[in-house]
This record gives structure tokens, C-alpha cells and sequence, in this order.
């Protein structure tokens, strides 16, 4: 049985939603929107990462302008999400120098946890799975020097083809050699839901284990990366999710990745959001089952 009142919910206390709920809004209204919704933690969207960092050169200084106006209304950013549609390896441009860029802008908004999604498509047919590994591994060995300067994690996300699996991303992490503090993984479950690994949810976060930092909670059908809510049309084993998380003692923000649930009126979103609090708390319920 789910009870939302009077009960004390874990995963309630960093209960998070991806800006990208609100993509239309600017920054400021978004984070608008979040305080009226009572959440106090979000994760920044690329996009909306991006719009900040067109307003001028000095990634550092409009960081700390758009933190001060979010600490104004009781809302931080623990976790963002780095440039979505980056190809690390392609050379069209210089990834690693536009990522240091987002890392400063990230910093000075107080993000710790900063997701990444490695690049598995800028090779010629026929590359190995070892050398593509390996290439992506040198570009993320030039960014973490950066990164820990700034004191923030870049946390590998789950993809669908290479990079799917826990064990993946644990190979790229040890060839680039970087501790815990700097470099780690967000599992996304609906795209492992999706991935053809024959890894459960619960075996994903166990291989994990201590690396993993953040989450983009999400259902789906099995089929195609729908974003959408638990609990609807999806089939992600929740008590796979949550007995793993509880296992490892998780203890980063609980944040749901669910565009698929956006293309609502402004009210209808706002309600959506206090229906989440409920999930959240059944969610939760499932540790014990």
C-alpha cells in the first residue's frame, strides 16, 4: 500500500525533475515553475544549459547570476545534463574545449553531477568496440583535469548499441583512470530497458555500485524511448530499480527524465508533477516487497 502523508520517503527527500519538463520556458520561469511545485532539486537540461550560455562569454559569471536567482526561490541544480547531441570523437569540433565550457557554467551553478553520453557513432564501419572504447577514453581523460578542478563528476549515461551496460561504461572509466570523485554513471532505466543486454535493473546498479551518481528515471514499452512515468503503459521492473538502489545505498537525487509526458498545458504539468510525489512514495513502498 502506498501512503503519501505523514510518510517518511527516501527518495521523496531528492525528488527531481529534468528541467526539460518546462523546455519552452525560459531559465528563470522554469525554475518558477519548480518552486511553485514545491520541488527543491532539479536537473538542468542541455537545453536550457544552452540558452544560458548563449547570453554572453563568460560561462562563470552567468552561472553565478542564474544561481543566485534560483537560491532566491529555494531551488537548486545538484545534477545537469552536458551537451545532449555531442559526438566526443567526430573532429567536426573541438568537443573537449565546448565541454569545458559547460563544466565552468555548471560549477558556478553548483551542479556536482554532470551527465555525459560517450560517442558511439563518429567511426568507420568496422571499427572494434575496444577502439571506439579507447577514443572516447582519451577524450574524457582531457576533460577531467578541468573537471575536478571545477569539482564536478561527469557521470557516463546508459545508451542503446555500445555503451549499454553497466560493464560498458566501468571499461571506459578504468582506461581513462579517473576516481570516483570525477568520473561516474547515470543509469538511464528506460534506455536499458530498451537495450538488448540481458541486464536487469537491479544488476545494472550492482555493477555499478559506487560509481553510480545519478538517474534518469523513466518508463517505456520496451520498444522505443517514450519518457514516460512509472506506474502507465511502460514495463521497467520498478522493484527491480528500487532494490538495487537500496543495495548500493544510493543517495544522489532521485530525477525523473520524462519528455514524454510534456506536451500538456502548463496546469496539467503542474498536476502531473504532484501525482509524481505519489509515485515517488509507492516507489519507494517497493524496497520492502
Amino acid at each position: 500500500m502506498c501512503e503519501v502523508m505523514g510518510i517518511n520517503m527516501k527518495c521523496c527527500e531528492k525528488f527531481s525533475i529534468w528541467s526539460s519538463y518546462d523546455i519552452e520556458l525560459s531559465p528563470e520561469d522554469m525554475v518558477l515553475a519548480m518552486e511553485r511545485r514545491g520541488l527543491s532539486v532539479c536537473e538542468l537540461s542541455d537545453e536550457h544549459a544552452a540558452v544560458l550560455l548563449a547570453r554572453g562569454t563568460d560561462p562563470a559569471e552567468i552561472g553565478r547570476a542564474f544561481k543566485a536567482f534560483a537560491d532566491a526561490h529555494g531551488v537548486s541544480f545538484p545534477q545537469g545534463h552536458l551537451w545532449l547531441k555531442v559526438r566526443l570523437c567526430s573532429g567536426e569540433v573541438d568537443a573537449v574545449a565546448i565541454l569545458k565550457q559547460w563544466i565552468t557554467l555548471f560549477s558556478a551553478i553548483g551542479i556536482r553531477n554532470a551527465v555525459l553520453h560517450c560517442d558511439g557513432h563518429s567511426f568507420a564501419e568496422g571499427t572494434s568496440k575496444e577502439e571506439i572504447f579507447h577514443a572516447n577514453a582519451e577524450k574524457l581523460a582531457a576533460l577531467m583535469p578541468h573537471a575536478k578542478e571545477c569539482g564536478v563528476r561527469i557521470c557516463l549515461e546508459n545508451l542503446r548499441g555500445y555503451f549499454c551496460t553497466a560493464e560498458d561504461l566501468l571499461s571506459v572509466i578504468c582506461l581513462v583512470g579517473a576516481p570516483e570523485e570525477v568520473l561516474g554513471i547515470c543509469l538511464d532505466t528506460g534506455h536499458l530497458n530498451i537495450s538488448d543486454s540481458g541486464m536487469t535493473q537491479e544488476q545494472f546498479i550492482n555493477t555499478a555500485g559506487g560509481r553510480l551518481h545519478a538517474l534518469h528515471i523513466a518508463d517505456n514499452e520496451g520498444k522505443t524511448d517514450q519518457h514516460m512515468m512509472p506506474f502507465g503503459r511502460g514495463n521497467v521492473d520498478w522493484r527491480s530499480v528500487m532494490r538495487g538502489l537500496a543495495a548500493v545505498g544510493y543517495n544522489d537525487l532521485f530525477n525523473y527524465e520524462i519528455p514524454g509526458e510534456r506536451m500538456a498545458p502548463l496546469a496539467v504539468r503542474d498536476a502531473k508533477a504532484e501525482y509524481l510525489k505519489a509515485v515517488t512514495a509507492c516507489l519507494d513502498s517497493l524496497v520492502g516487497e
